[in-house]
């Protein structure tokens, strides 16, 4: 027990000090960079995150954030938050943020940063924005496809 009040008083302020610093101080913005090297290898590891990261209210909060904003590569009148489909370019994307959220702590501009840079990656060329309403669905990401809609990811050269 403490027998100063001085001292109980000086406690008690830190204590506060403390509390309010975890609930008002946000945690600090991802600062480790995510880096494309191989659709192939990458591809199939964001689906995974897709499939295995469940993210909690706070992190999908981020994730619609993030991806409301951004055009669906493969069908240009949807977000890449919903997309028109689960198809594989898709899931890249959305495994991919889970990702980011999760494991690098990315805000919303920093996913977005990064998803942009995923897909230019995936498609040197560009997307068109109408795969999905051409026929493309089942050919690369490389020639404007959506890499397939099941599990087996078709992948280009």
């Amino acid at each position: 027990m403490i027998k100063k009040p001085k001292y109980l008083l000086l406690l008690l302020s830190l204590a506060t000090i403390a509390i309010l610093s975890a609930v008002v101080i946000p945690a600090k913005a991802g600062t480790k960079e995510m880096k494309f090297y191989s659709v192939k290898k990458q591809a199939p590891e964001f689906i995974h995150h897709y499939k295995s990261i469940t993210l909690t209210k706070e992190e999908e909060a981020i994730k619609v954030d993030a991806l409301s904003k951004l055009q669906a590569p493969c069908c240009k009148d949807n977000s890449a938050l919903t997309c028109c489909c689960p198809c594989n370019l898709a899931k890249t994307t959305w495994g991919l943020t889970n990702l980011l959220i999760r494991e690098y702590k990315y805000t919303a501009p920093q996913i977005r940063k990064a998803v942009t840079e995923w897909v230019k990656f995936t498609n040197k060329d560009g997307y068109k924005g109408d795969a999905c309403y051409t026929g493309r669905c089942g050919l690369p990401f490389e020639k404007d496809g959506c890499g397939g809609m099941g599990e087996k990811l078709i992948l280009g050269s």
